[in-house]
């Protein structure tokens, strides 16, 4: 007996049936996918979560026959009859069961379904109409697909991280507001009037009190919620794989989360290298314009600024005497662009913060076309086009600007162009640890320090003495896992100290009254004896996303919101009633 049929009140699951089943007397339940009347014949396409069968009814057996005629699309039904072989010329190679069919002699109808919205075999383009009938939608097989890999992954992780000395804990949904750079969401206490619950934006102060407890090795699959402006891989909640681990070194932790990725990725049947690429943040932003890069192709940023300060190009030139820097790519095969595409590529550069776009088109002959040409001698252009490794048929695009907007910029046109363009191929998997990202970022608006990741993070041990006098050059040791461009997961070695702890607070402006208000706990327990300890989080969303190569969380999430934060299905977020509020103390203005 198959899993599914175990303790059920059938004998088989559809899609299991085979050859070796023909003469067994069998029970079967599910959905009617279609109903076809041959007039002396009637089948039915039933319908479990592992697949389809062809069930048969003749007339003889007229009580079936005269059930089957009331059955239409999506209706529940229960099937018993004989396994027999299909007749010669309808044998269907596409499904599994397609030597078989079950001739049934009596069906029931466990309910009727209304015309669904939309057929089960076929995604309607309307997403809102997905997410509104999200019972049917998940009802077709890709859908189910996806999330039975989903189970897959939890399961490999699961069965990985036990064999490997962790334990499983649990940490509250209902939790502190300590801000973490999202805001919380916020729960009104109705035993305690005025008073509110944070749901955990991570469950980061719990686990570090946890190795501090003595656990070692913990893990979850962890719910957070950000209340923050959604994009295609965010939603106001998620799931993460959360680890911590006591008495491990940058080194050990990399190498037991390449162990687990390794394991993951065999479910679709593809072997990763490890051990994984480490690749150091500040190259990352040079040559990519970004901390996550996609490296499944080439394009990378190169800096000419060396060659151009003696230009007659007084934008280049002036740049790199101001402090600032000139830095290429060169689009493949983009030569070609006709000046209303090359206008539309210095509309995108600067609505990503740039001053303008240069370019200089390598034609096929070798011969240069570009309007700043002329300001530039014949050894300045061999010079530019070796640095940028460009070839005839290629397109030169220069940013001049401060060096972190000119390859921000620069990195933003490259996953443009790569895309246009068709550089990215499907069924590539490239993966890098981004590694000595910097502790602290310089906020503009409010004229302070903020951490990179957060402000449990611990410095390196070689620039910790420039806490005080060159805080932004400070390294850290922190780690985030970037597969195809997106960031998976990302954690640190986290301050055990403190000392320590209460002085990265100060730098980040925050007195010790605040400090001990809202960390008061995770100080106090670091007193009582706190092991060195570190840990990071996968998003489960993003990765298993990743894995079926889908370009939204939205896919792999059995019950997502839009981007505007709605469950299409339920209609939440939802007013309540007066008496409700009350209840928490809470009125509307």
């Amino acid at each position: 007996m198959d899993e599914l049929s175990r303790f059920a009140i059938r004998t088989n699951a559809c899609g299991t049936l085979t050859k070796q089943n023909i003469g067994d007397e069998v029970v079967l339940t599910g959905w009617a996918q279609t109903r076809r009347d041959h007039g002396g014949l009637i089948f039915i396409d039933l319908r479990d979560r592992s697949g389809i069968v062809q069930v048969v009814v003749d007339p003889s057996s007229e009580n079936a026959f005269d059930t089957a005629r009331k059955v239409r699309s999506e209706y529940v039904l229960y099937v018993k009859g004989k396994v027999r072989e299909r007749p010669e010329g309808t044998v269907n190679p596409n499904l599994p069961t397609g030597e078989v069919e079950v001739e049934a002699d009596t069906i029931k109808i466990y309910s009727a379904s209304k015309t669904p919205p939309f057929e089960i075999d076929s995604a309607p383009s309307d997403e809102s109409l997905r997410l509104r009938y999200r019972y049917i939608d998940l009802r077709r097989p890709e859908m189910q697909r996806n999330l039975i890999l989903r189970h897959e992954v939890v399961k490999r992780v699961r069965d990985y991280l036990n064999s490997n000395g962790f334990i499983e804990i649990e940490t509250p949904n209902l939790t502190k507001s300590t801000p973490e750079g999202a805001r919380d969401f916020l729960v009104p206490s109705r035993l305690q009037p005025h008073h509110f619950y944070a749901l955990p934006q991570s469950p980061q102060l719990f686990k570090q009190v946890l190795m501090v407890a003595g656990f070692e090795r913990y893990y979850q699959f962890a719910r957070a919620f950000r209340d923050e402006d959604l994009r295609a891989d965010r939603q106001p909640e998620h799931t993460q794989i959360d680890m911590e681990m006591s008495f491990m070194d940058v080194d050990g932790i990399l190498s037991l989360v390449e162990g687990l990725l390794k394991e993951v990725f065999k479910i679709v049947g593809v072997e990763i290298k490890t051990p994984i690429d480490r690749m150091p943040y500040d190259y990352a932003i040079t040559r990519y314009g970004s901390d996550k890069p996609d490296l499944r192709f080439g394009m990378e940023i190169e800096d000419i600024s060396d060659i151009v300060e003696e230009a007659g190009f007084k934008v280049f030139s002036d740049t790199v005497k101001g402090g600032g820097a000139v830095r290429g790519i060169s689009a493949t095969g983009c030569a070609k662009y006709s000046r209303s595409q090359i206008d539309e590529l210095v509309e995108f550069a600067t609505a990503n913060g740039a001053k303008g776009l240069a370019w200089m088109a390598v034609e096929a002959e070798g011969n240069i076309r570009s309007p700043i040409a002329k300001f530039f001698s014949e050894e300045e252009i061999e010079s530019i086009k070796q640095r940028l490794n460009a070839n005839p048929g290629d397109l030169m695009l220069f940013v001049a600007d401060k060096p972190v907007i000119a390859s921000a910029v620069l990195g933003a046109l490259r996953l443009k162009l790569a895309d246009d363009i068709g550089l990215i191929k499907p069924n590539i998997f490239k993966l890098e640890w981004i590694v000595d990202c910097p502790l602290f970022g310089w906020n503009e608006t409010e004229n302070r320090l903020d951490p990179i990741h957060h402000p449990f993070t611990r410095p390196t041990d070689d620039t910790v003495h420039l806490l005080d006098s060159e805080p932004l050059k400070v390294k850290s040791y922190a780690y985030d896992i970037v597969i195809n461009g997106t960031e998976v997961g990302g954690g640190s070695l986290r301050i055990h100290d403190t000392k320590l702890q209460e002085k990265i607070f100060k730098l980040l402006g925050m007195s010790m009254d605040e400090a001990r208000t809202k960390f008061g706990f995770l100080l106090e327990a670091f007193e009582y004896g706190a092991p060195p300890h570190g840990g990071l989080a996968i998003g489960l969303d993003r990765l298993v996303a990743i894995l079926l190569q889908k370009k939204t969380i939205r896919e792999v999430i059995a019950f997502p919101k839009t981007q505007t934060g709605t469950c299409l299905m339920t209609g939440a977020p939802d007013t309540v009633t007066d008496r409700q509020l009350r209840e928490v103390h809470i009125k509307l203005g």
